[in-house]
């Protein structure tokens, strides 16, 4: 993320259409096995889903009509027979009542054998200075009480702050981490909890501790992550502030007047998220208290939250993020979409609310909201599901792309409300069970429809596109929380400190890293495993780490790998500085809360390999809260003292062999599958701890993320992957992928130089040719250094590829932001390439990308079209989908 934001988009962010909807009148014919339609008549409708029905449970069968956009109301599916797998009437706890419903606590432990709690705690912060600084705080220790009767706020922003920590005019730091753990109690509250940068707010998930506001609390939140200042100031850049996490938590706002109150403030970047947290708000009719408030940031995740009462559960703002398993009970509106890009909400549950959804917001002249994926969802007793205002002449053209697949609704009177509130989709009655299998409201590609139309997409066979082993037993997308070890002592985890390594970043730590894993992994079958704890630290290790099948691996905070020395050097013998299993292997490994770098220069370093494959009918392997930070930090000899940026310089004459950063970030090996969670794979474009500027750098990693998966199945929950030379997501000889939301931004420094430098193609690792590529007689030569940029996702020879959500964006032509309104940043962002075909439809290659936005760039995607004769085709930017700052599709089905 850049320190200057001048580039990014704001909530206030306006922005005069230039664009029209494309004007052509194109006749189509439909591919059999392509399923974007336009929806013309309520006649239309009901003959469609009664054929469907009748003959093939709405798979399978061909449905040819197109035409213009329906103004009529359109039906959802009817089950047959009623589903069982959601219930039809929910009972949870009155809202000033205790609340149970969060994940419930192990039967044998009380909260007091919580690991974490119990652990000795000795982690260090090498780079601080003080010697005295503590990584691990307690609030008791701070003077807290939490008996429900004492204002808690100094003490426990004393825990927070204490240690000389990144506040108020700090912008960001990493040599400062604090991890503060709240025990069960209740907490009266008078003013907010401020959240400085790289902190983690943990309560005890066995009895979650209650942050309770007191009737007369002033200021914006109970807990705050970005505050205002002066003239309206933040404290952080909301595009640059990382790195916080707020997890086990009751917040409750019932104490305070109706008229007020909000729960978390939660203005934030990359590498963030809110964990399993219960909000308790006022339900009166007067109430106008929100759970969430987000006003901007950049990215970011949230899961297994509940909501209870409020006029808002949560109001969002932000450019691309990704929410899981949110539940809103008796909310007059469950959320509200201020404004953002795009935006996955999975799993979301609603109940007995006046509006589920509202993307309204701009409505119709200045669409705010750009587009939002709604998956696997429930809505039930809720008078307007989803509340929009796109319609044929609303602006920009492309606003308001909505993309439903996977909704069951039991009560709701209109599924979609569109402008002056027209009813777009109907709704169904209360008791009664409906499926939407997918609907959108955007604007579709695919063979048939090179150009596109401003259209209702329906894909019935979405449904069946999706093998089943991306999903679980009830046929949704498979997802799973990260682990909390909740009922696991706390005897049962290992300290590698206690056991020989140092972490403070000078030390060699390889052997003893090695040791202590190879001691601890590999639990075998009726064993006790154990969990290997990182000690907060910075682990400095000289040659590639194993990590057997069945190994468990936590960190405090982010604990740091970090890989030194020449055996990372060599770009002819690139290394894994962490390598997860040997190929064909299986089991479980499960990694969280670490971070891993490189200290430079490291030409030859994999960061990590993951290798290892779950087997059948056990948990999944995964990376939770897992981040990959290469360069602009303390002591990694890749900051602005030696790689500060050089725009006016000819860089590809000049590169500095000592800022070239790392080989790759993640290579997914052919035999490898797991599930990814809120990961950030960032090589930095700016210094995160050199004062006062932060200045901004060139770094040089060859490669982002290359999955080879032969049979996945991967899933890539809240991901992004960015600044990297050739790539950021390659896919290559794959299938079965779950992407949402994923997010990458081209180098900075690009086209100066272009992406074939530093790094030549190497034909074993599949790199892409570009001068081959852009060099070809069909290239324009004026756009040839645009061409020669690094792809935000290329899949090569791949099928079954489901993206429900991306932000690939390309700001900078070296280092200038004016390439972007002219689209001229960069030719194309997205390629699909190769002749593989699905198992499943042998015709196509069962790639979907839904949800997809680019900035800066002249064509969203490109895809060779088969048949007689081959024929290159592209997704204009500029062909009626700009999307304020953004340009957006709804559907690209090849």
């Amino acid at each position: 993320m850049p320190v200057d934001h001048r580039h990014r988009r704001s909530d206030s962010y306006e922005d005069d259409d230039k664009s029209s909807l494309d004007g052509h009148d194109y006749t189509l014919v439909v591919n059999t096995r392509v399923r974007i339609y336009t929806l013309l008549t309520v006649g239309t409708i009901i003959c469609y889903m009664y054929y469907g029905y009748m003959s093939s449970g709405f798979r399978g069968y061909q449905y040819s009509t197109f035409g213009t956009f329906s103004e009529r109301p359109q039906e959802p599916i009817e089950d047959a027979p009623p589903l069982t797998s959601v219930a039809t009437t929910v009972t949870e706890p009155d809202v000033t009542s205790a609340v149970s419903t969060t994940l419930t606590a192990a039967p044998t432990l009380d909260a007091s054998t919580y690991w974490l709690a119990n652990m000795k705690h000795q982690g260090v912060a090498p780079y601080n200075g003080d010697s005295e600084y503590k990584v691990f705080r307690d609030v008791t220790e701070f003077g807290a009480k939490g008996d429900g009767k004492t204002d808690d706020s100094d003490a426990i922003n004393a825990a927070i702050s204490a240690g000389a920590r990144c506040g108020e005019n700090c912008d960001s730091s990493t040599i400062t981490p604090a991890l503060v753990y709240f025990p069960p109690g209740r907490y009266l509250l008078s003013k907010p909890i401020v959240a400085l940068y790289y902190t983690q707010l943990v309560g005890n998930p066995l009895d979650m501790p209650e942050l309770v506001a007191l009737n007369d609390f002033k200021g914006i939140a109970v807990i705050d992550t970005d505050p205002y200042g002066a003239f309206g100031k933040n404290w952080y850049i909301n595009q640059n502030n990382f790195f916080r996490a707020i997890r086990n938590f009751v917040i409750d706002l019932t104490n305070m007047d109706p008229s007020e109150g909000t729960g978390i403030h939660h203005q934030v970047a990359q590498a963030t998220s809110i964990y399993n947290v219960v909000f308790k708000m006022n339900d009166s009719p007067n109430t106008k208290q929100r759970g969430i408030f987000m006003d901007n940031g950049s990215g970011g995740f949230l899961s297994t939250l509940k909501f209870y009462g409020g006029e808002i559960g949560a109001y969002f703002g932000n450019q691309q993020f990704t929410t899981i398993n949110l539940e809103f009970h008796n909310c007059k509106t469950a959320i509200y979409v201020n404004w953002d890009w795009v935006w996955l909400l999975k799993s979301i549950k609603i109940y007995n609310s006046n509006i589920g959804i509202d993307i309204t917001s701009g409505a119709p002249d200045k669409l705010g909201v750009g587009s939002v994926i709604l998956l696997d969802s429930y809505i039930e007793n809720t008078h307007i599901g989803i509340k929009t205002s796109r319609n044929p002449d609303s602006k920009p053209p492309a606003g308001g792309t909505l993309v439903l697949q996977n909704l069951k609704i039991s009560g709701v009177g209109v599924t979609v409300s569109g402008w002056n509130d027209r009813e777009i989709f109907g709704g169904n009655e209360e008791g009664r069970n409906t499926t939407i299998p997918f609907w959108g409201h955007g604007k579709g590609y695919s063979d048939a429809l090179p150009r596109g139309q401003d259209i209702n997409v329906v894909a019935d066979e979405t449904v069946d596109a999706i093998p089943s082993v991306l999903k679980d037993s009830e046929g949704k997308i498979l997802e799973r929380s990260r682990p909390l070890y909740r009922h696991i002592p706390h005897h049962r985890f290992v300290s590698v400190r206690d056991h020989g390594a140092v972490g403070d970043g000078k030390t060699d730590d390889t052997a003893a890293i090695q040791e202590i894993i190879s001691a601890n992994g590999n639990t075998q079958p009726g064993h006790e495993k154990k969990i290997i704890f990182f000690d907060y630290g910075v682990y400095r290790v000289t040659s590639s780490i194993y990590v057997p099948p069945n190994t468990y691996i936590v960190g405090e905070m982010w604990s740091v790998i970090m890989s030194s020395g020449s055996s990372f050097n060599d770009v002819k013998n690139p290394q894994p500085v962490f390598k997860v299993g040997n190929a064909g292997e299986e089991g479980t490994v499960q990694i969280s809360d670490m971070l891993f770098q490189t200290q430079g220069p490291a030409a030859g370093a994999i960061l990590m390999e993951w290798n290892i494959r779950s087997p059948t009918g056990q948990n999944v392997s995964g990376m939770w809260d897992v981040h990959f930070r290469v360069g602009g930090s303390h002591s990694t000899n890749l900051q602005p003292n030696k790689c500060r940026k050089k725009p006016n310089e000819e860089n590809h004459a000049s590169i500095d062999d000592d800022c070239i950063s790392a080989f790759m970030l993640l290579h997914i090996g052919k035999t490898g599958s797991l599930m990814m969670e809120n990961m950030w794979l960032w090589t930095s474009d700016h210094d995160l701890d050199a004062e006062p500027n932060h200045d901004q750098i060139s770094l040089y990693t060859g490669r982002g993320l290359l999955c080879e998966s032969e049979q996945g199945p991967v899933w890539m929950y809240g991901h992004a992957v960015e600044h990297n030379v050739l790539y950021n997501y390659q896919l290559v000889n794959t299938k079965n992928i779950f992407m949402g939301v994923i997010q990458t931004e081209t180098p900075y420094f690009q086209s100066n130089p272009r992406a074939r430098e530093p790094f030549s193609p190497i034909p074993e690792y599949y790199d892409p040719n570009f001068e081959a590529a852009c060099g070809a007689a069909d290239t324009d030569p004026e756009k040839i250094k645009q061409c020669e940029k690094s792809w935000g996702l290329r899949i090569l020879n791949s099928t079954d590829v489901f993206t429900f959500g991306a932000g690939l964006y390309s700001f900078f032509d070296n280092w200038s932001t004016d390439c972007i309104e002219t689209r001229t940043c960069q030719h194309t962002m997205v390629t699909i390439e190769g002749e593989a075909k699905s198992d499943k439809f042998p015709d196509r290659r069962n790639i979907w990308l839904m949800g997809l936005n680019t900035i800066g760039t002249e064509n969203i995607a490109s895809w060779m079209k088969e048949g007689e004769k081959e024929e290159l085709m592209s997704v204009r930017a500029d062909d009626g989908n700009k999307n304020g700052y953004a340009d957006t599709i709804g559907l690209l089905l090849v």
